[in-house]
């Protein structure tokens, strides 16, 4: 100890004591800092595995209505395929749900028409139609000549309903006394009138009606 300086009692332990303190107090500001990394690192490490999907299929036959034919889905998803030259066809990449499955392909009629299918887990098979070729009909029409001399031609007019609604099926007037409608549905009833134009374009009334059943 020097001549001259005095040190009061207790003094260096009070330093240490602040030193320690200091110490303290950034670890303490450290250590939440640290778990507050940790909790992002696993946030970012964490991810969610894509939902399952499905599917649906069937087979429509014989091959000669189900080749090439185009099925349409509809109800949870919208989607259109056309059949393989087997007639199967499927859907894919699909989740729970009821769908409605609908055949078509010219010149055939299917058997249901059109199918529900619920995907509930699994995939849905044997969602399977019956082609059946639709017989082409047509009408053979005729009528009396128009007493009117100048007449120029006739217009020919359907209905689906007996008496009224009539409209016109030709598309230029008719210059001979027959017509065959090629247009026509199975299961309907046609009601067919007639009228005579002259060569003003002026246009007679209705002839007398004519029906038509098709099988």
């Amino acid at each position: 100890m020097r001549a001259g300086t005095s040190r009061k009692p207790g003094a260096a332990r009070e330093k240490l004591a602040l030193r320690w303190a200091y110490a303290t107090l950034s670890l303490a500001m450290v250590v939440p800092l640290a778990l507050v990394g940790g909790c992002s690192g696993l946030t970012t490490q964490s991810t969610q595995p894509p939902p399952p999907t499905y599917s649906i299929g069937g087979t429509i036959s014989p091959t000669t209505g189900g080749s090439g034919a185009s099925v349409t889905l509809s109800g949870a998803v919208t989607a259109t395929t056309t059949a393989n030259s087997s007639g199967a066809y499927t859907f894919t990449g699909l989740a729970n749900g009821t769908y409605a499955v609908t055949p078509s392909n010219t010149g055939y009629a299917f058997s249901p028409t059109s199918q529900n299918a619920t995907v509930n887990g699994a995939n849905r098979t044997g969602v399977n139609f019956t082609a059946t070729p639709q017989q082409t009909h047509t009408v053979a029409l005729s009528w009396l000549a128009s007493t009117t001399i100048t007449v120029a031609g006739y217009n020919v007019y359907r209905s689906t309903l007996n008496g009224s609604g009539y409209s016109r099926i030709n598309s230029a007037l008719v210059t001979l006394l027959a017509y065959t409608d090629t247009s026509v549905q199975s299961g309907t009833t046609y009601y067919y009138v007639t009228t005579a134009v002259d060569s003003t374009g002026a246009e007679s009334g209705f002839s007398n009606q004519a029906i038509a059943v098709i099988p």
